[in-house]
């Protein structure tokens, strides 16, 4: 959680860093920090069923006050589909017969050609790429992923990079990132084997969907459209847009299995995405999906288009009304109702702002506050850092809410803002520690370890400069108190950025600490100034700052 406040703190306090979109993992380091450390050792004894399965083995349960984060264990499947996989798991099937009635049926109920169950929204992913490389053919299904002689790009839209799309590149493909038509036109060769997009606000316009699908088309090559955590609108305006197949997260807004996926869209693509899949001995073959979450997931899509969604919206809003209610009786509280934009995580949002001066607490204290409690709430939307100010808030998702759970949220968030924990944070005394120039830096990962490079550049407090890995490079951006150093890095690769959080302690010519790496962990590391000319010596190439 240190390393989640810093990272704020640090935003508020630097120009230029952009916070990144949530579905690119902005609050990966705050989870796992925060969750990794919930698990105690639990006592040597047997596990307990009911209320208490997780408590039994040390884990406390959270009020999920955020939505569907695949790291707080995405959705609650709903009762119809506990049933299902409850019912299925008591019968044997043969797979292909059981994919074969599920896809017609999931045709059925979608309006979709066809469908498929997956391990799933990326495995949808990586099961389509494969089926579009090698179609149905079992000679160049068994030669995944060596793509000598067979189709290996993939082009994808500048705007539809992001995190997921490594289930497309698992396969080995080439990316092919282009920026309007007119390069994505010219992109297309006889090694194109698929154009992926990610559904969102780019849908339409003239280098959305449909004209991407018509020049995809022109030259025989499929479409499919990531809409993982979109809400599974029939008929489906991606297919109706022209693309060939459309992938949705199973255990997300539909509330089907949490290890569960669809893929929608051609038929013939997808039965041979399904031959790439377990049973099948292919590259699929550990992505598997067994009896229990293909019933599972067509038990969801069942109830999915006989669901009150106008019901559900309500609920949800009385949830929010309800916790409003509770929190502003707090002198200087104050909240507003956030409509959503687009068809992910699609519910309203109760955004609840205060004055940290007046109350005593800031925004990230009070969600500090709230995970580590009792019960624990866990919200997003948090802002305010007690180093560096700014307006205080946090924001609460009703959408994987369950009853009962806006009168927990309520109570808790009112407590808190109402008489919140002090807190004595000093800051380090003494002048900043001069550290401009170049280091040596070792870290020291969970496994393994790397040598990296810093380039810093000072003035007063604050430090510019160039962080250099293996093969990437980033700016950096940081503040030196006293003895004390913090600085961010973020370097890009492929669709993603490797986001590097550094805090540590200077001593002479040595500097050690520990750094965040977001959803990947933490490391320590060990950094050397540079002594230039002696043997041995490596000088790193560094950009300007």
């Amino acid at each position: 959680m240190a390393m989640h406040r810093f990272r704020q703190y640090l935003e508020r306090r630097l120009t230029g860093l952009s916070r990144r979109d949530l579905f690119r993992g902005g609050g990966a380091a705050a989870f796992t920090t925060l969750l990794g450390g919930a698990a105690a050792s639990a006592a040597a004894a047997p596990m307990r069923f009911g209320s208490e399965i997780y408590s039994s083995i040390g884990v406390r349960p959270i009020v999920n006050c955020k939505g569907t984060f695949t790291i707080i264990s995405g959705s609650q499947s709903l009762p119809e589909v506990k049933r299902a996989m409850e019912d299925a798991s008591r019968h044997f099937v043969h797979l292909d017969e059981l994919m074969d009635a599920v896809g017609k049926r999931l045709a059925e109920l979608t309006q979709a050609p066809w469908g498929m169950v997956t391990a799933g929204c990326a495995a949808a992913l990586t099961h389509a790429t494969a089926a579009c490389i090698a179609g149905a053919d079992p000679e160049k299904l068994q030669r995944l992923p060596n793509l000598a002689g067979l189709k290996s790009e993939v082009i994808m839209p500048n705007y539809s990079r992001n995190v997921y799309d490594h289930a497309v590149r698992m396969l080995g493909v080439r990316t092919v990132t282009v920026s309007n038509i007119d390069e994505c036109r010219a992109a297309f060769n006889d090694k194109t084997a698929m154009v992926m997009l990610l559904a969102g606000p780019n849908d339409e316009g003239p280098f959305g969907t449909e004209a991407v699908c018509r020049v995809a088309h022109e030259r025989n090559v499929p479409v499919i459209v990531d809409a993982a955590a979109e809400h599974l609108v029939i008929p489906i305006p991606h297919l109706q847009r022209g693309a060939d197949m459309v992938a949705y997260s199973g255990g997300k807004c539909i509330r089907g299995p949490q290890c569960a996926g669809l893929l929608l869209g051609r038929k013939d693509l997808l039965q041979a995405a399904w031959l790439h899949s377990a049973p099948h001995h292919a590259f699929g073959r550990s992505l598997k999906v067994g009896k229990e979450e293909i019933m599972g997931m067509l038990a969801a899509v069942e109830a999915w288009v006989k669901r009150d969604h106008q019901a559900e919206w309500k609920r949800w809003e009385s949830w929010l009304d309800e916790i409003a209610a509770k929190v502003k009786k707090v002198d200087g509280v104050t909240t507003e109702v956030l409509q959503p934009e687009g068809l992910s995580n699609r519910s309203p949002r109760l955004r609840i702002r205060w004055d940290a001066a007046r109350l005593g607490i800031f925004g990230t204290e009070a969600e500090k506050n709230l995970i580590e409690g009792d019960p624990r709430i866990i919200l997003g939307g948090a802002s305010g850092d007690r180093r560096w100010g700014g307006d205080s808030s946090i924001t609460i998702m009703p959408y994987m809410m369950n009853p009962g759970d806006a009168a927990i949220a309520g109570e808790r968030i009112r407590a808190v803002l109402a008489n919140p924990p002090k807190h004595d944070a000093p800051r380090p005394a003494g002048p900043p520690a001069q550290i401009a120039g170049q280091w040596d830096v070792k870290l020291d990962f969970l496994l393994g370890s790397a040598d990296h490079g810093l380039v810093f550049e000072q003035e007063g407090d604050r430090i510019v400069g160039t962080h250099t890995g293996d093969i990437l490079s980033g700016d950096l951006r940081g503040l030196v108190e006293g003895n004390k150093v913090y600085f961010r890095s973020s370097q890009r690769y492929e669709g993603t950025r490797l986001t590097y959080d550094f805090a540590g302690e200077v001593s002479g010519d040595s500097i050690s600490g520990t750094v965040g790496l977001a959803e990947y962990g933490e490391a320590r590391w060990q950094a050397k100034r540079h002594q230039y000319g002696r043997p041995g010596g490596v000088v790193r190439p560094v950009k300007n700052v």
